[in-house]
């Protein structure tokens, strides 16, 4: 296998720029446009948390959504949730959501955090998404760095 090819022809894109946020969804929250993927990796990475990243109360973890355009009404992905929210003693941790785009998905998507803080205390974090080419579709969090991998 190739892995210069590979490299090559990942697609990068920023969903979320490095952010401090007291409340509320995340703020400039972008989509990525996914036509000629085959999988696709979304993922967040915090700094200092002080309070969760999702709402512990209402049970809601940060996810992926998807619409069939930019500016439509965006829909969870099944599946492609984290475990939980993101508790505020997961400093400095990357988490990912995996998606197979060869599955039936709408063709934009991005990251969704609801309730990103407590309205005193924040969350600092970014989200970043990486498509892959062909059928190379990451396989384990542990290999990738990651704190918690979902597949999905």
């Amino acid at each position: 296998m190739d892995y210069r090819a590979i490299l090559k022809a990942l697609k990068f894109a920023g969903l979320c720029p490095p952010q401090l946020k007291d409340d509320g969804n995340l703020t400039d929250n972008a989509y990525v446009d996914t036509v000629g993927l085959a999988a696709g990796l979304f993922v967040i990475y915090t700094g200092n948390i002080d309070a969760a990243l999702g709402s512990t109360a209402e049970g809601t973890a940060p996810l992926v959504e998807e619409c069939d355009t930019t500016d439509g009404s965006y829909t969870a992905v099944t599946g492609a949730a984290l475990a939980d929210a993101i508790a505020d003693t997961e400093d400095l941790s990357f988490f990912g959501v995996c998606v197979d785009m060869t599955k039936t998905h709408k063709r934009y998507m991005r990251w969704q955090a609801p309730h990103a803080g407590n309205g005193t205390t924040g969350v600092n974090a970014c989200a970043f998404f990486l498509g892959f080419p062909s059928d190379q579709m990451p396989h384990s969090a542990a290999g990738m760095g990651l704190a918690e991998l979902i597949q999905a």
